[in-house]
């Protein structure tokens, strides 16, 4: 079997584990998206899940995402959306935001004020890395539009994990939510790393109590919350259980990542 034959055949399956997990859950399976994260995957990788039906990708390295966003927007090319899911440095604001829809991983304030000031920089007619706004179709966000965004939970406690305490997770959001050039989609969590599935399921579970406590204060810029990005390769059935809106799958269509 071929790579793209090889990386078709996962996907399919990873769609079908997502499917009989929210039966299982008694959801409607089109309620959960499945985004690729395509850490290290070469562009025709990546091409070749797009030509087998994905349309949601995910980048958590800038450079990553810089270094293979021209030949994803290549003519021909599948649409898709691409998400940022990794630790953004204010530094690395504006390389994100010229090829990124929505940026997951939301976990400060600061952060968040970072990317409201530059989609207003870019907004009034310059490209998001100072120089002249692009023309050749590859701008993420239309002219105008908020940038998505989703504020990131650390749910398991975890040091080793980035994120916002679930104590101070309705602050930040309703803070987000309020700025003019960022529309607040949802949260984002990171699983405990155990395998217990039982605490897994717990980290889930709270961030889906997180959303619910935002969504219930009815605050402004807060009603289209409704995005739960958790779950992956090993636990996205905890995930579809609890509630999970995206999984990020990686391995289990790309197989394991090539080592530096």
């Amino acid at each position: 079997m071929d790579v793209a034959a090889g990386i078709a055949a996962r996907l399919g399956e990873v769609r079908r584990r997502v499917a009989a997990a929210a039966d299982d859950a008694g959801r409607d399976p089109r309620e959960v998206r499945v985004l690729l994260a395509v850490k290290t995957q070469p562009v025709e990788a990546i091409r070749a899940a797009l030509e087998a039906g994905a349309d949601l990708l995910g980048h958590n390295r800038a450079q990553e995402l810089v270094a293979t966003g021209p030949g994803l927007a290549e003519p021909g090319v599948p649409a898709h959306a691409m998400h940022f899911i990794g630790h953004l440095q204010s530094n690395k604001v504006n390389q994100v935001l010229r090829w990124a829809s929505c940026v997951q991983t939301v976990d400060s304030l600061r952060l968040a004020e970072r990317l409201d000031q530059a989609v207003a920089r870019a907004d009034a007619g310059a490209a998001p890395d100072g120089g002249a706004a692009p023309d050749d179709g590859t701008r993420a966000r239309a002219a105008g539009e908020p940038l998505d965004v989703l504020v990131q939970v650390n749910t398991s406690g975890e040091a080793t994990k980035a994120g916002v305490d679930p104590a101070q997770a309705r602050e930040l959001a309703l803070a987000v939510g309020r700025l003019p050039h960022l529309r607040l989609r949802g949260f984002m969590t990171i699983g405990a790393n155990t395998p217990d599935a039982e605490v897994v399921r717990r980290s889930y579970d709270r961030l889906a109590e997180v959303r619910a406590d935002v969504l219930g204060t009815g605050a402004p810029g807060t009603a289209e919350a409704t995005e739960l990005s958790m779950g992956m390769s090993g636990d996205l059935e905890i995930a579809v259980a609890a509630g999970a809106t995206i999984v990020r799958v990686g391995t289990a269509v790309f197989g394991a990542r090539p080592k530096p």
